[in-house]
C-alpha cells in the first residue's frame, strides 16, 4: 500500500538519493558525492530543515520510492528555478521501482498542498528544455 508522509530525520540520506537522481544528465553523470558536493547542488541540500524546507516521502510496501521536496533561496543565492524569496523551488525523483503507479502525480499534489498549508501560493520548478527535446 502507498503512504505519502514527511521525510524523516533519518531518511535525509534517501533525500539526497533522489536529489542525485533527480538531475538529468545523459553521459558521464559524477557520482553522487562529486555532484550533490559541487556549490551548484550542495545549496539544495545543506543545513537542511531551515524554514522554507519540506520534503514528502513516498513508501509502497514500507520501502521508499520518491519523495518530492522544495526549499527556499535567497536573491543572493538563487537556485536554478529562482523567482523570489517567498517562492519555493521544487524537486521530485521516483526510484526505477515505484516509477508508473502514480507515485510521482500522488507526492506532486500532496506536496503542492503542503506548499498551500505553509503559506506559499505556488511553487517554482527548474527544467532543462534539452530534456523535454524543446
Amino acid at each position: 500500500m502507498l503512504e505519502i508522509r514527511q521525510l524523516k530525520q533519518e531518511e535525509f540520506d534517501f533525500l539526497l538519493d533522489m536529489h542525485y537522481e533527480s538531475v538529468h544528465m545523459v553521459e558521464d553523470k559524477p557520482t553522487r558525492e562529486e555532484l550533490l558536493g559541487t556549490p551548484s547542488m550542495k545549496k539544495y541540500h545543506e543545513n537542511w530543515g531551515k524554514r522554507g524546507d519540506r520534503a514528502l516521502v513516498a513508501v509502497d510496501g514500507g520501502k521508499a520510492v520518491g519523495a518530492a521536496w522544495y526549499r527556499l533561496f535567497s536573491k543572493a543565492n538563487p537556485g536554478y528555478g529562482y523567482l523570489d524569496e517567498n517562492t519555493p523551488e521544487l524537486g521530485i525523483a521516483i526510484r526505477p521501482d515505484g516509477q508508473q503507479k502514480g507515485v510521482g502525480t500522488l507526492l506532486m499534489n500532496q506536496l503542492i498542498e503542503q506548499a498551500r498549508a505553509d503559506g506559499y501560493p505556488a511553487l517554482s520548478l527548474s527544467v532543462d528544455p534539452e530534456t523535454l527535446g524543446l
